[in-house]
């Protein structure tokens, strides 16, 4: 065996991907990065706000501060605190002398909404989890072997073919059966090519994720609309007219009609609110991102495996409207890139291709290969003004 064939085979050995992928698939990306980010800001913000909200009550003690006529014990008037944040309600005075009341529950219910908003923002995640996980890593387990496998295929492809040339002793005969291999489409392996042809014909991930993201846009409105009905109506007032003579105090002379109170409070009430907003529009251009990226293709990732044999969906233009399962696995498959080794031979090959002087000639992995492995990627030509010359 020369030097030559015995480089060449080396290339070709060191060319070719560990057939043993070990655990390493186990950590598979099943959120896309801006998904996960979005579910730990809409789920994370609230709970740390709630968190906030119980230690600055646990810390400064009762949530408001009654003014209790200076008659009042210590107990009378800690009595009085204890009412007034139990009904929470703002007594005023209008023109005819009548007593109108405005409830100020919001903050008392502050903490618990935001529990409330947390769990009803997870439900996105929840749902996406339970829904379309199971399907979808099994589709990129799938996908990812089989790309792997079809790279391989065809560097051992060119490996067979090195060795059928060095054992023939015809050139003639070797390249007449390789010309017959290539238009009979024996180099091409379509399973994977149909299997993705068919995902654009499956609608069930890209629904899910569109629900998704739906859900996410739903919430955020009502969350919008909870802080602007409820805290927004009492998000100035600091002082309320609380009124205790109810019960066994309702005869009472020396109890006076209406007690005032400051809510010690507001303060984070307010940050809360306003933080609230702030957060939750910033991530509504990120939602609906999210929703526009199944609007266009990943033709750069597809370009690349257009180096692979049969697998042309660009070429053939067998893309149609991106909004169905295929889009979304392609999302998937870009997400983990780190999991395709073959991704990375397959970009330096497409880079090296256009560098070449025979590039024409280089519509395959197979066909760059069989060049770097000292064949022509076609027959040469003056064997082909031999045979002419031959057959006239």
């Amino acid at each position: 065996m020369s030097l030559a064939h015995t480089a060449a085979e080396y290339m070709l050995s060191d060319a070719l991907l560990p057939s043993y992928r070990g655990p390493r698939l186990k950590g598979l990306r099943l959120e896309l990065p801006l998904d996960r980010m979005v579910k730990f800001v809409a789920v994370g913000f609230p709970l740390l706000l709630m968190s906030l909200a119980f230690a600055q009550e646990f810390s400064s003690g009762s949530p408001i501060s009654c003014f209790s006529p200076s008659n009042f014990s210590v107990r009378q008037a800690a009595y009085v605190d204890s009412s007034c944040w139990d009904s929470l309600v703002h007594h005023k005075q209008d023109e005819q002398g009548q007593y109108q009341t405005k409830s100020l529950w919001p903050h008392k219910a502050l903490p618990y909404s935001l529990l409330a908003l947390a769990v009803v923002m997870y439900l996105p995640a929840l749902l996406w989890q339970y829904a379309a996980v199971p399907a979808l890593s099994s589709d990129l387990l799938f996908i990812i072997s089989e790309l792997d496998k079809s790279y391989n295929r065809s560097i051992r492809l060119v490996q067979h073919m090195v060795k059928i040339r060095q054992k023939s002793s015809d050139p003639h005969i070797f390249w007449d059966e390789l010309e017959k291999a290539r238009k009979e489409r024996y180099f091409e392996f379509p399973l994977l090519e149909r299997y993705l042809a068919c995902k654009q014909r499956s609608h069930s991930l890209v629904a899910t994720y569109l629900l998704r993201n739906t859900l996410l846009l739903l919430i955020t409105s009502a969350t919008f609309l909870y802080l602007g009905h409820f805290h927004l109506d009492v998000f100035f007032q600091e002082e309320f007219s609380c009124s205790i003579k109810r019960g066994f105090l309702s005869n009472e002379a020396h109890v006076p009609d209406l007690i005032t109170c400051r809510l010690t409070l507001l303060s984070v009430f307010q940050t809360v609110s306003l933080s609230s907003v702030a957060v939750y529009t910033l991530l509504v251009p990120v939602i609906l991102y999210n929703l526009t990226r199944l609007c266009r293709w990943d033709k750069r990732l597809l370009s690349i495996y257009e180096l692979l044999p049969a697998f042309d969906l660009l070429s053939r233009k067998m893309l149609g409207c991106p909004i169905n399962d295929l889009n979304v696995i392609l999302l998937f498959l870009r997400a983990n890139i780190s999991e395709l080794i073959s991704f990375s031979w397959l970009s330096v090959v497409c880079v090296l291709k256009d560098t070449t002087s025979q590039k024409h000639n280089i519509d395959t992995v197979v066909d760059f290969m069989t060049l770097l492995a000292g064949l022509e990627p076609s027959k040469p030509k003056h064997l082909t003004h031999r045979v002419c010359e031959e057959h006239p």
